[in-house]
Order: structure tokens, then C-alpha cells, then sequence
């Protein structure tokens, strides 16, 4: 917890994050400086390879305990905070009708009622949902993904009819906790859009034609989903008797349509671009997995990027988002799975990094250029929407030392970014002219990783002066609907800063050009060794 010197009482807001193993609470004034954040552990339950579960009941349980020490480390009277909002991962909640857990895991127990987001049981379900080829498939890249809400409904009606039978209220976590902390039911436009196939430019959203389709017919009036969404910048309504003592504050205080984390990071850094550079810009939310958002005025279909979705960042705005499902979490894997990792000490990402920037500058921007890797060990999530497809690595030696492990982590980091610059290339051939990304999330704390994702990208990069975007994004929620603002993008003028500008090395050009052309060749050849594995026989 951090604790600054602050001895006068302003308006303030409070910001909720739900990560994937985490809750953080930061509270912010309204020129977007974070006073104060705490953070607090909860698990994530792993039962099958492609099974990952969370407790809703220990999530809120970590949310009450990182907001009293957020509160307490901000120095203010708890009557400052004026706002509240929420965001969290893309996942699905299943409770009874009553609010109490029910299972969502092969164990049968009850505590484990939260399917993650990074959770894949589903991956025949959306490839099932995508062969019914639904208009719903227009506004998702043409592809259903295993890690949208609706694939894992099926999945659990059909594998845990038990369970099913006892469901009556299923949620995105981010609308949970906004339940939890209000007593109102609501479903935010950015979690039912972009994870549950609802069309916010239509009337109505829910396509009910599809969940009949699909055998989930119904699923509305069994699960007490809201016919319409909540706006962004809006109040779903106040802080409840129960939540205002459990958390120290006064009851009644605003609490704000939420949003899933990453489109908070994107909020956080892309608030206070003016309307007619959106085109240009692009904000990568770069943390256990990376997502990367793009804005437009009209609706742009792109394929294996989801969206175009109506009104999930900011209202009126149509917006594209591009994934890559294991990144940061892919750097964790190679150190994890490596023998030197003993060697790196409690924080072996510094310790790699600074070791890899002392390499860099002896061997100059060639470093490593002869090892490449395809990161897609979880899957492609974009553009190509394969989340079958795995990884792939060119130049692997016997080398176990450290500049073995420093090579292979720094070219894992080169193909993250070449995966975002892949994104790039999709986004633009349909109508953006993207030449500056807005970097935040975890992975924007490395320096190593920020001057990699300029110069392999090849793109100017931007780091906002308060390095949480997240926390950032979802405070902007909480002072709109507070009524600080009158909208999400006056609120973002306020509170949205940059801090650094960081521009690609002319001298890494030609290194990247060639490594990103390599890049693009292993992809074909991937799909070339799936045809000859999974296809036809080759002739002899």
C-alpha cells in the first residue's frame, strides 16, 4: 500500500480493478493523479489444463480489503470520495437465484463458480456458434472465441446439467461487482457488446434468434440478464448500506457503469486524444495478455479483430480490438520453465531486463536477431483468430546459461511486439492509419519492453504520466457518474496526461523489417505444417 502526504480534503473517486489474480483499489482526484493504491491477492483454481476458476466470494472479499487500505493510505476523509466504478477481466459469474455461488468447475464445488477469461473449455462451442455464421458473427471478427460468455454457457449447460438447473443469475465480473457494491442488477455496454454477442447500435441488443440457435433460448429471463445496457459514463446507482460499512465510506455515493480492465487501459490512455487524431492511434493494454484498441467514427468489420462494437469505449464511437492471449504471461512461462531462473532473484523480470539492456548495448540493435519466436503458445486470438494454433520457434540451441535464457526471453518479447504489428497491418488495411501506440499495463513498467515494442513495431510510443491506465480509465468512470463531468471525454481532457514519447532507433530499421518479413514467413509455414499433419497425406 502506498501511503503519500496529503493534508488537505478535494474531491476524489474511487477506481476498482479486478485483474486476473488480484483486486487493486486506487483513489484519484480529478486531475488524474492516483493518491493512494492497495492491492490483494485471490487464486485462480486450474482443475483441467484448459480450465481456469476463480470465487467470486474471495474476489470481493480481496476488493473490500485493498478499498479500506486504498482509503486509509489517501490521507482524505472518506466523505471526499464523491465516486466509485468497476473493472475487471471478461469473466462469467454464475450464482443462484438467490446471489449465492454455484459451481462452474468439474469438482462440483460451489466456491468455484467464475469461468476466466483466459479459460479455453469452450473452444468447440465457439467454433460451433461461428458455423451458424449469425449476423452477431459481423460484429466479433467473424469468429466466436472460446474466451467470450457465451461458448462457456453452453459449455456449462451441456457438461454440468446439475449445475444448469440451479443458475439464476449469470453476470461478467465486472457487472458483479457493480451488483455487489449496489444491489442493482445491470449489464454494462462494454461487457455485454464485446463478450455477449449484444448489438448496442440496435434495437433491440439481444439476438434472440441466435440463442434459440444455439440452445440457449431463454437465457435472459433464467439468467435475470437486463434487456438493455447500461451506458458508459453512466450511474447504475449508489453504494449500498452494507458495502459503504464494509468499506468505510458514507452510503450513496455514485457508483458507475463498469468496463472490462483492458478497455479502462484504453480509456486511461486514449481520454484526452482529440476526436480527429483517433484514427492514428492505437492503445495496447500490454499485461498477462496484450489488447490492443483502435477507435472510428464508422463501424469497420475486420477480420479476426473483434468488434466493430457500438459504444463499448466511449459512447457514439465504434471500436476494433485486437488480442494476443499470452504475453506477459508467456514471458513469466520462459522464465518459469528455464534452469538460470533460480539466479534472477525475487524479481526476475528487472533482473532479465537489465541484464538483456547491458547485452543490447554491447551487441548493439542485432542482439539475438537469429532466434525468433511466434508467440502464439495459448493461441491467435488476432488477426487470425486460430486459438488452436500454438507457438513456434526458429534457432533454439543447447545454450542453458543465462545469455541462453536472455536470448530466448528477448526474442520472445521481439514476436509479442511483431504480433502487434501483425494487428497493426489488419487495422490498417481497413481504414485506420495507425503511427502511434499508447502503451500502459504491466508490461509498460519494463524499459527493455517499451524500447522493444518501439523499435520492432517501428511506431512511436507513448507512456501516460500516471502509469496505471487501468485505474486511470476506471476512475474517469466514477467521476462522470458522480456528476464531476458531464461526459467521458471531458473527463479524459481533465485527467488523461502523457508523460514520455519514445521514438523507434533509425539504426533498429532494417534489423526489424527483415525479422518481421521472417515473421510473417513462419506463420505460413505453420499453416503449411497443420495442412500436411492434419490434412491430406503428401504424395510420395
Amino acid at each position: 500500500m502506498t501511503t503519500p502526504d496529503t493534508s488537505r480534503e478535494e474531491t476524489l473517486v474511487l477506481a476498482v480493478d479486478v485483474g486476473s489474480t488480484s483486486a487493486r483499489a486506487g483513489v484519484f482526484d480529478l486531475s488524474g493523479r492516483m493518491v493512494s493504491t492497495a492491492n490483494f491477492p485471490f487464486d485462480i483454481h486450474r482443475p483441467r489444463s484448459d480450465h481456469a476458476e476463480h470465487d467470486s466470494e474471495e474476489i470481493w472479499s480481496s476488493v473490500c480489503v485493498a478499498v479500506r487500505e486504498a482509503v486509509a493510505g489517501s490521507g482524505q476523509l472518506a466523505a471526499a470520495i464523491r465516486g466509485v466504478a468497476f473493472d475487471a477481466t471478461c469473466s462469467l459469474v454464475m450464482l443462484d437465484d438467490a446471489g449465492a455461488p454455484v459451481t462452474v468447475s468439474t469438482t462440483g464445488e460451489d466456491r468455484w463458480n467464475v469461468v476466466m477469461w483466459a479459460d479455453h473449455r469452450a473452444t468447440a462451442e465457439a467454433a460451433e456458434i461461428t458455423a451458424t455464421g449469425h449476423r452477431v458473427l459481423d460484429f466479433v471478427g467473424n469468429a466466436m472465441s472460446p474466451e467470450m460468455e457465451l461458448p462457456k454457457l453452453l459449455w456449462l449447460k451441456r457438461q454440468l446439467p446439475a449445475a444448469w438447473a440451479r443458475y439464476g443469475m449469470a453476470m461478467d465480473l465486472a457487472d458483479f461487482l457493480t451488483w455487489r457494491a449496489t444491489d442493482v442488477i445491470a449489464a454494462s455496454a462494454c461487457t455485454v457488446t464485446c463478450k455477449w454477442t449484444y448489438l448496442n447500435h440496435q434495437s433491440p441488443g439481444w439476438q434472440d434468434d441466435l440463442l434459440t440457435q444455439i440452445g440457449l433460448d431463454g437465457l435472459q429471463r433464467h439468467m435475470r440478464i437486463p434487456t438493455v445496457a447500461s451506458q458508459l459514463g453512466g450511474r447504475v446507482g449508489s453504494l449500498s448500506q452494507n458495502t459503504a460499512r464494509a468499506w468505510g465510506l458514507p452510503p450513496g455515493i455514485a457508483v458507475g457503469v463498469p468496463m472490462i480492465d483492458a478497455h479502462a487501459g484504453a480509456l486511461g490512455v486514449l481520454g484526452a486524444t482529440p476526436a480527429d487524431a483517433l484514427n492514428r492511434q492505437l492503445a495496447l493494454i500490454a499485461g498477462t495478455s496484450n489488447c490492443h484498441m483502435a477507435l472510428s467514427r464508422d463501424a469497420r468489420a475486420i477480420p479476426g479483430v473483434w468488434g466493430p462494437y457500438f459504444g463499448a469505449l466511449l459512447p457514439h464511437w465504434w471500436l476494433n480490438e485486437g488480442g494476443q492471449s499470452a504475453s506477459g504471461s508467456l514471458l513469466d512461462y520462459v522464465l518459469q520453465s528455464h534452469s538460470q531462473r533460480a539466479m534472477l532473484g525475487d524479481d526476475p523480470h528487472r533482473a532479465i531486463g537489465d541484464y538483456i539492456t547491458r547485452r543490447r548495448a554491447e551487441a548493439g540493435p542485432g542482439y539475438a536477431q537469429d532466434l525468433l519466436v511466434v508467440p502464439d503458445f495459448f493461441g491467435n486470438r488476432s488477426p487470425l483468430a486460430k486459438p488452436h494454433v500454438r507457438g513456434v520457434v526458429h534457432g533454439l540451441d543447447l545454450d542453458a546459461s543465462m545469455e541462453g535464457l536472455a536470448r530466448l526471453y528477448h526474442a520472445v518479447a521481439v514476436g509479442v511486439a511483431y504480433g502487434t504489428r501483425h494487428i497493426i497491418d489488419a487495422l490498417n488495411a481497413r481504414g485506420y492509419r495507425i503511427t502511434r501506440l499508447h502503451l500502459t499495463g504491466g508490461q509498460a513498467k519494463s524499459p527493455l519492453l517499451v524500447r522493444i515494442y518501439t523499435d520492432a513495431t517501428g511506431f512511436e510510443v507513448l507512456l501516460p504520466r500516471e502509469a496505471d491506465g487501468v485505474l486511470l480509465g476506471t476512475a474517469l468512470l466514477a467521476a462522470t457518474a458522480a456528476g464531476q463531468f458531464a461526459d467521458l471525454p471531458r473527463a479524459g481532457q481533465a485527467m488523461v496526461h502523457t508523460s514520455q514519447r519514445m521514438s523507434p532507433d533509425p539504426a533498429a530499421s532494417n534489423i526489424h523489417a527483415r525479422g518481421y518479413a521472417a515473421f510473417r514467413c513462419m506463420l505460413e509455414q505453420r499453416q503449411e505444417v497443420l495442412n500436411i499433419l492434419h490434412g491430406a497425406a503428401p504424395a510420395t
